[in-house]
């Protein structure tokens, strides 16, 4: 069931919410060690207050619009009294006073918080592992990876750990995690939910303008329910999805496996059997790889490096050499080499003052062009790979990036909200997800597409493997 069931099911007496978090309990202990999504927990809090939960459903009094209902959180936000370590060794027992801002909306509609998924080191890689918690599992094959940052999130969702979780996303990390677990992800426009309490914190404009804060979830109209509970701005004026145009790139414009690219067309297909479908290649959509690199490298990886306690270069370097021929060091080789190559990738001030020209000049043009329009896109070329493969194609020294990453990396470096819609199988029988792109202000035509992706090919499908 996903939210919109269990909020009837509570509000008709069928459930208590006592039973329905008691459940989700039983079934993450028995999931997880498997997996390895949850990282702490907090069921006997969640415990007392679905009793306090049942106790304001049962007196008739107003309740929230999440009353009694148990979710998840990325490790990476700040809930209090349990700890926000970013997978580092150093803030094992680093305990939170104050909620995040999301995590505070969310509990003032009613929502319980069972616990906290895991992340990669300060989620500065799309592969959810740490030397502190360690790595994460696709549910569906435990030699793949659950992807990042929101990976651990992702494998809980899919695995019915929780009935809603929430995720953040600089570069694909809540839309990878989706993609490959097969669960619902939206990620939020530039600007439309506050990151206040989120860890490690956004400084830079050009990077908190990539980072978005979404739903991951068992279904479209929960993402719109939960992001609509999240969101400081929504839709600027009421949408009809007949009135838009989707859109497509190119066949060939960017390699994809041949089952990706199947499942796409059928995708297309489908819709176009009630929308118009125009092929066409967005503004800025072949500059954006490189783009969102050089962002997310802007400072060389100082500001990353500071917050893991490296002293310097040297000191970045040498951890990866120890961990990569010894495994003795604190930090995750991803970690550090993903550092080494911030450094590479750090742009000059000529560079700079480019990039600032495009932002100004693309912003206006990208929303024009998307005014009524939406781009149906995959998240990657392939199904989730094994461990270690996905890093391997994203931080290779070759810039395999620039051929991998612009599917995801256009709605991060121009802000824009994206919804993530599992679409079948692959014959290995891994999730296939697509996604789908607007401007700021077409959130409900997303929702609206996406829903009509999710009725025909079947949308969210827990992973019962492990029951």
């Amino acid at each position: 069931m996903d939210v919109n069931d269990l909020l009837q099911e509570l509000s008709e007496g069928n459930l208590t919410s006592v039973e329905i978090t008691k459940m989700y309990i039983d079934h993450l202990k028995r999931v997880n060690p498997k997996v390895n999504c949850l990282v702490e927990d907090r069921f006997s809090e969640a415990l007392k207050e679905a009793e306090e939960a049942d106790s304001i459903i049962q007196s008739g009094k107003t309740k929230g619009k999440l009353t009694g209902i148990p979710i998840s959180m990325k490790e990476s936000f700040h809930v209090k009294g349990m700890k926000t370590t970013g997978g580092l060794k150093h803030r094992a027992d680093k305990t939170e006073t104050d909620d995040a801002w999301v995590v505070g909306a969310l509990k003032k509609e009613g929502a319980i918080i069972l616990g906290k998924s895991n992340t990669p080191t300060l989620c500065f890689c799309q592969e959810t592992d740490n030397k502190l918690y360690g790595k994460t599992n696709n549910p569906w094959d435990l030699n793949r990876t659950a992807g990042g940052s929101s990976g651990g999130e992702g494998a809980l969702i899919a695995l019915g750990g929780a009935a809603a979780g929430i995720g953040s996303d600089i570069g694909g990390s809540i839309r990878f995690p989706a993609h490959f677990n097969g669960v619902i992800g939206f990620k939020s426009g530039n600007d439309r939910v506050s990151d206040d309490g989120s860890y490690p914190e956004v400084v830079h404009s050009l990077q908190k303008r990539m980072l978005g804060i979404g739903p991951m979830v068992k279904s479209v109209r929960d993402a719109r329910l939960i992001y609509q509970i999240i969101a400081n701005q929504t839709s600027d004026s009421p949408l009809n999805i007949n009135d838009f145009v989707i859109q497509k790139l190119p066949k060939g414009s960017y390699f994809l496996s041949e089952e990706m690219e199947q499942k796409l067309q059928e995708v297309i297909d489908h819709l176009n059997k009630r929308l118009q479908v125009e092929i066409e290649i967005p503004p800025f959509f072949d500059e954006s790889a490189l783009m969102w690199q050089e962002i997310m490298s802007l400072d060389g990886g100082k500001s990353t490096a500071d917050a893991a306690g490296f002293s310097g270069t040297g000191s970045v370097v040498r951890n990866y050499l120890k961990e990569k021929l010894t495994g003795g060091s604190d930090y995750h080789s991803y970690l550090t080499w993903a550092l080494i190559g911030a450094g590479l990738f750090k742009p000059g001030a000529r560079r700079m003052e480019e990039i600032n020209r495009l932002i100004e000049e693309g912003d206006h043009r990208i929303t024009e062009h998307f005014h009524r329009k939406i781009i149906i896109l995959p998240v990657y070329h392939r199904t989730a790979p094994f461990h270690g493969e996905l890093y391997g194609e994203i931080f290779s020294i070759k810039k395999t990036f620039k051929t991998y990453m612009p599917f995801v990396a256009y709605a991060n470096v121009w802000g824009l909200p994206s919804l993530t819609v599992p679409a079948g199988k692959d014959e290995k029988g891994l999730p296939m997800g697509i996604q789908l792109i607007s401007k700021n202000g077409n959130e409900e035509a997303l929702f609206q597409l996406g829903e009509m992706i999710e009725q025909e090919f079947g949308g969210y499908e827990r992973c019962v493997l492990h029951d």
